[in-house]
């Protein structure tokens, strides 16, 4: 397991993910358990409010095919959208486990850079929809944005007043964080204290537009979007990278010596990293075993990737006995010189995603999956179940 973070913060990190997603409007994305910490800044963020965290929602927003459907864009169009995905995804997944600053420039540029390429794709209607559901999705922070607080005429004073109530509601989050890391609140206390911050955020923004401001709201935001129908907001899965790398199983049924997620098209992929020898990992494989044999006839396909920690665990040799030690029926890759820990931005030991039909990302989870009574497994076998029950 990785220094850096262990099970228990894991969990503790997404029970306040989970109670923030409760009351927040970007609860709308289906942001799953266990997803990490929340992504920056758009590409659109004033300078002047570097402290306050926006979810990249353009980002997010544009690769599913609801999304599409609202905008109207025609089959050829959303192929178009989806060849600007590739260059960005792996990229801004990366981020998401860099210093905060670096993270916000990171994104901001990639949103950036996408808006601009959108604007040779989509429609001039097209655009103005997208910017209204990039504010919907926003809530409240969507007065960061210069073309909201332009169009409602957002005065200097009342910038500056906004600014210090998100400052104050993300520093009522924090501290809620901290207590329930600590111990000295619960999930229920820890939920309750954010959504009591994010309703007195929202009643002091309301009170602070003018009337005139209020009555054009709804240009900024047109026709309520229901956000519920978003299945997909995260990245596309980085490809499998064999630069000092080497696969010990493969598909049985296949016979084929390599294989990437390209090749797997139309399945739904658990990926998992893990080393032999540490205990945490030790404790998930049986239920990796489990899902290759309940799911693998339905279209699952199972993929160990064991990224060496000790002298051990760089023996190839070592790795195969251990797999077979495990009753590891599934394809395993050695990652000897960490290009896919490295390409995917892995953090710890052991690790799991859930990879859909099309190659996107919809689930991780870090650390022991039923740790200390935590039902992690039971809630990624449901989600296996609604990934294979989706079309390809």
């Amino acid at each position: 397991m990785s220094p850096l973070q262990s099970p228990r913060s894991i969990a503790l990190q997404s029970a306040v993910v989970l109670a923030c997603l409760v009351i927040n409007t970007l609860a709308c994305f289906h942001a799953a358990a266990q997803t990490g910490a929340s992504q920056s800044a758009t590409g659109e963020q004033a300078s002047g409010v570097l402290d306050i965290e926006i979810d990249p929602v353009l980002l997010k927003m544009i690769r599913d095919s609801a999304i599409h459907a609202e905008l109207g864009l025609s089959d050829t169009q959303s192929q178009q959208v989806q060849t600007l995905l590739p260059e960005a995804d792996g990229i801004w997944f990366r981020s998401r486990i860099t210093p905060t600053k670096s993270r916000r420039q990171t994104v901001a540029v990639l949103t950036g850079n996408l808006q601009s390429k959108l604007g040779s794709v989509l429609s001039k209607s097209q655009i103005e929809r997208l910017d209204q559901l990039q504010n919907q999705a926003l809530g409240t922070r969507m007065f960061l944005r210069p073309q909201c607080s332009a169009a409602l005429k957002i005065t200097d004073a009342q910038r500056d007043k906004l600014i210090a109530l998100y400052q104050q509601s993300d520093s009522t989050v924090s501290d809620a964080q901290k207590k329930l890391g600590a111990g000295e609140w619960d999930q229920k206390e820890t939920a309750k204290a954010i959504a009591q911050a994010k309703v007195d955020e929202r009643e002091a923004i309301r009170d602070l537009l003018t009337e005139s401001q209020q009555q054009r709201f709804s240009t900024v935001t047109g026709k309520t979007f229901d956000f519920s129908q978003v299945v997909r907001s995260l990245p596309l899965a980085p490809e499998i990278q064999m630069q000092g790398s080497q696969w010990l199983q493969s598909l049985p049924e296949s016979g084929r010596k390599q294989l990437n997620l390209a090749q797997l098209e139309g399945k739904v992929v658990a990926l998992h990293f893990y080393a032999f020898q540490c205990i945490n990992c030790r404790r998930n494989l049986p239920h990796y075993n489990a899902w290759h044999k309940d799911y693998a006839d339905q279209g699952l396909v199972v993929i160990g990737i064991q990224r060496p920690e000790t002298s051990a665990e760089r023996s190839p040799e070592k790795v195969l006995q251990a797999a077979h030690d495990e009753q590891i029926k599934y394809p395993v890759l050695m990652d000897g010189q960490s290009s896919n820990w490295n390409a995917w931005g892995n953090t710890m030991w052991p690790t799991v995603y859930l990879i859909d039909k099309q190659g996107y990302l919809r689930r991780w989870w870090q650390g022991e999956m039923n740790w200390q009574g935590t039902e992690g497994e039971k809630d990624m076998r449901k989600t296996i179940e609604q990934l294979l029950a989706e079309d390809a």
